[in-house]
């Protein structure tokens, strides 16, 4: 039996659970934490582009700053030895569910409320990238999941990017060929994007939703791609008359032709979807699709020109109807004259302004000032400067221009230089409370490292757990930043000093300096000094909450003991007079003859003269 395969000593390969034309998804088990991920690692003909690879990896880390509930979280990057050739590899938090892909294969119809609410997951994890200055580029419904809690978490950010990075061509990978349904006209233009594509490719997929077909199908990914610049899409109310006009409004307006008609931020949209939710005017309005540019267009009938659609092979002509072969032979000729009519007529457009526009300078990588002097220097005179967060150009240098050099445009077109304000930032997460492995593992999967750790009393946090961090929560901090973790070690105490051989005034002034107080009881003792310590409760060395008591034994000296009474004895006692009548035993009161004994004890008793 083969041993499973092990990436990065940790991520025992479990099957793959997903392919696709830029990489396949395994189903692992990480062996250090115990649980499941998913790992998704490129192909092999990818992975040897070194200039990709470098680009993937610094995506990958982009990807792994961003920590949002309707984001599939990234957790980690490697890189494994497969034939001498080094694979990236990424490992992602594995989801229980179904892409929107699928759900749309099993040509699942969705209410158009349900739709909006699934949209409205997308725009939420797009708010939150492009506040942090990352656009996804590549959203589709294959790239959208739905978990078997109804949640909607988008994956696979920043790997758009690295493609486009690599400068691939929409005939040369078949990643961007499997995305062409999507591509926002700049993108098909080869411009520079912005967050504005993403809404646009978030109108398509919702459009894809309410209506079981992509707003644009053909033969080749260029006759898709011109049909995103040039043309429009069937209003979705004509495939399905339940479809209400605000909530299509929402989608024309989405996908805009010129980006400065959409929305211009996801949180602009997801405002506007709730207006309509509540049954408040919307933004969008009634907005019709407008021409996107001066082709004319052959006037079709409605029905015939969603009879088009339907014949083009994209999965949804399952119920087509059948009508007279020769109509639609007339039908096919009629529209493949007016699209060579309107892709000549393009040409000439492209020709007419390239004649008489300006070609946009590259600028990237200077300052803005040298920039703003090239710019000039060509011609324009509407400029201005914005800055934006990324992650390779140096603060303060320029990213570009939008629009995009190379493109060619009137003198007053207004260019803008976009300037890097450097890495985007990220929220140092609040760990306080979870314990040290909890914490540690949340800020490496948030993309932080790790820095010293170390220990303190707490009266208010429990022993093992997380006091605070520095940088504390809440900070704005680069991607990869140290973060450094403060371990409560429990109540604050002190420790008992030691008080043998102490007096008791000594004890009590050495307890008083560690905040204790002294519970004195006596003992007798003849060895030492009365009041000097003999014990003390807790023992030296231990430690006690401040304000605690301290029992301290001292010595106190033995009590006297009276002697006991004797017979009398006068031998050796002559002239000791110890009673009120002299000697030993009192004398003989006056008059008492001589030759008579005193008797023993009569000294004791009390005579008067």
């Amino acid at each position: 039996m083969s041993q499973p395969r092990l990436l990065g000593g940790r991520y025992e390969l479990d099957g793959v659970v997903g392919r696709g034309g830029m990489a396949e998804v395994y189903r692992a088990r990480d062996l250090r934490l115990d649980r499941l991920v998913a790992v998704k690692t490129l192909r092999s003909d990818l992975a040897r582009d070194h200039t990709f690879q470098a680009r993937f990896r610094r995506e990958a880390q982009s990807a792994a700053s961003l920590n949002h509930p309707s984001i599939i979280a990234v957790y980690d990057t490697g890189e494994d030895m497969i034939d001498g050739v080094s694979i990236p590899y990424i490992i992602m938090e594995f989801v229980d569910g179904r892409t929107l892909k699928e759900l749309l294969d099993d040509d699942r119809r969705l209410l158009p409320e349900r739709t909006l609410e699934l949209t409205d997951g997308i725009l939420r994890a797009l708010e939150y990238s492009h506040r942090n200055g990352i656009v996804h580029r590549d959203i589709k419904p294959a790239n959208v999941m739905l978990t078997r809690q109804a949640e909607v978490k988008v994956m696979d950010f920043g790997i758009a990017r690295a493609m486009n990075d690599s400068q691939a061509t929409m005939t040369q990978t078949s990643q961007v060929i499997g995305t062409a349904q999507y591509l926002s006209p700049e993108q098909a233009r080869g411009e520079r994007v912005d967050a504005r594509s993403d809404i646009y490719s978030t109108g398509c997929v919702l459009y894809e939703l309410l209506t079981g077909r992509p707003p644009f199908t053909g033969d080749s990914p260029v006759s898709i791609a011109y049909q995103h610049v040039r043309e429009h899409p069937v209003p979705p109310s004509e495939l399905d008359p339940e479809i209400p006009e605000w909530i299509e409004a929402i989608v024309f307006k989405a996908m805009a032709k010129d980006r400065e008609e959409r929305y211009q931020s996801a949180g602009e949209m997801r405002a506007d979807i709730q207006r309509g939710l509540q049954g408040m005017p919307t933004e969008a309005g009634t907005m019709a699709m407008a021409p996107a540019g001066s082709t004319t267009m052959l006037p079709p009938v409605q029905q015939e020109r969603r009879d088009d659609y339907d014949d083009y092979d994209d999965g949804y002509d399952d119920h087509r109807g059948r009508g007279d072969d020769r109509t639609k032979k007339v039908m096919w000729v009629v529209l493949a004259l007016a699209v060579l009519g309107a892709i000549g007529f393009l040409g000439w457009m492209l020709m007419r302004g390239g004649a008489e526009g300006i070609t946009i300078p590259d600028v990237a990588g200077s300052s803005p000032e040298e920039a703003r002097q090239t710019l000039e220097g060509e011609g324009f005179t509407n400029i201005d400067e914005e800055e934006r967060p990324d992650d390779e150009v140096e603060e303060g240098q320029v990213i570009g221009t939008d629009p995009g050099q190379g493109q060619s445009v009137s003198e007053d077109t207004a260019i803008t230089i976009l300037v890097s304000s450097g890495p985007g930032t990220i929220e140092v997460p609040d760990v306080s409370g979870q314990s040290e492995a909890d914490a540690m593992q949340q800020l490496q999967e948030e993309g932080f490292q790790i820095g010293p750790i170390s220990r303190e009393a707490s009266d208010s946090v429990a022993q093992g757990q997380v006091v605070s961090t520095d940088p504390q929560a809440g900070s704005a901090v680069e991607p990869g930043t140290s973060v450094s973790i403060v371990v409560s070690t429990g109540p604050s105490t002190v420790e008992v000093p030691d008080l043998a051989n102490m007096n008791r005034e000594q004890a009590q002034s050495k307890l008083s300096e560690v905040g204790l107080s002294a519970n004195f009881r006596e003992e007798e003792n003849g060895d030492v000094a009365p009041g000097t310590v003999l014990s003390q409760d807790p023992a030296p060395g231990e430690r006690v909450e401040p304000g605690g008591s301290v029992t301290v034994t001292v010595a106190k000296a033995p009590a006297q003991q009276s002697p006991d009474p004797g017979p009398s004895d006068d031998e050796g006692n002559e002239g000791e007079d110890d009673g009120p009548g002299g000697g030993p035993h009192g004398s003989p009161p006056p008059g008492w003859p001589e030759e008579m004994p005193w008797p023993p004890g009569a000294g004791n008793m009390s005579w008067r003269d």
